[in-house]
């Protein structure tokens, strides 16, 4: 099954909700940067959320970067989503140490650290990107969206995101979801959001019974109900191209391509998003010299 995102309300008008599968796009990510159970599972809640607020932004040719610096033995997690929702990332150190919370029960936050922050980036193509930055509340990530939408953007919500890891250490399932009270919500609809939150339980749990996102945001709105508005395909997607890199060797200035050049060396350049390597002959780095 191939990974998507679905975007609705409740009946009544003041929920908003989006809901992923993101397997595949986690599978993905894990793959590239090689990562070990921890990195995976914090890396992988990491691209599933920022996937969902991605495709929020709903702003042609936008994008959104989330940076989660906590402390941890993981280092920092970038994770960039277009205004779809097709997302890359890479983590700082992807070789994390085996750490649970019980056995079976991978151990993000540990992973994560506390110590530290989320920052939001919006490029919503205008003159300056939009940066908001709050403290890490528990290195789980979903727990700091929340409190990122809380305390930046002054808006209620409730993220929700899992990563479960099969026993041959590759990604079984992922997703999760993000629902937002709007402006006017009575008491009686937060209250029983709240119970739906309580009632459906851990994603990676209903990932593996085969619920879909309409599914789980079915149960998380409860007798609310759902109206879904848009389902759109998402996947690990990332944007270098060659012409992409040879601007950035280009950047690098006379002195330091007349170095590379005089090495008389194959000069690889792989992209931090993907297992994409561009190679350069000394040839090549002449002709950009040319170009300086």
């Amino acid at each position: 099954m191939s990974d998507y995102l679905v975007r609705g309300m409740s009946m009544d008008g003041f929920v908003k909700v989006v809901g992923i599968r993101s397997t595949e796009l986690v599978r993905r990510g894990a793959q590239i940067h090689k990562t070990t159970p921890n990195a995976t599972a914090a890396f992988g809640r990491a691209l599933t959320a920022a996937s969902m607020m991605g495709n929020m932004q709903k702003v042609e040719n936008g994008s959104m970067t989330l940076q989660i610096k906590g402390g941890g033995p993981i280092g920092s997690i970038v994770c960039v989503s277009d205004s779809v929702g097709n997302v890359r990332g890479y983590v700082y150190e992807p070789n994390v140490p085996l750490v649970e919370k019980y056995p079976g029960k991978l151990d993000v936050g540990a992973t994560v650290g506390t110590q530290g922050t989320l920052t939001v980036i919006r490029d919503l193509q205008m003159k300056e990107p939009y940066v908001g930055s709050v403290e890490l509340v528990s290195g789980e990530i979903g727990d700091d969206v929340t409190a990122y939408f809380a305390q930046s953007e002054q808006t209620p919500t409730a993220c929700a995101l899992g990563v479960l890891i099969d026993r041959d250490t590759n990604v079984k399932v992922a997703g999760g979801y993000l629902v937002q009270l709007l402006p006017g919500a009575p008491d009686e609809v937060i209250d029983k959001l709240e119970a739906g939150i309580q009632r459906a339980g851990a994603v990676t749990t209903m990932l593996e019974q085969g619920m879909t996102p309409e599914d789980i945001l079915g149960q998380v709105c409860g007798d609310l109900g759902v109206v879904f508005m848009e389902t759109t395909p998402v996947e690990y997607k990332c944007y270098c191209s060659e012409e992409r890199v040879t601007a950035a060797l280009i950047s690098l200035g006379r002195k330091e391509l007349t170095e590379i050049m005089e090495e008389g060396k194959s000069f690889p350049v792989e992209c931090q998003f993907c297992d994409q390597v561009y190679s350069f002959t000394p040839e090549d780095i002449g002709e950009l010299l040319k170009k300086v």
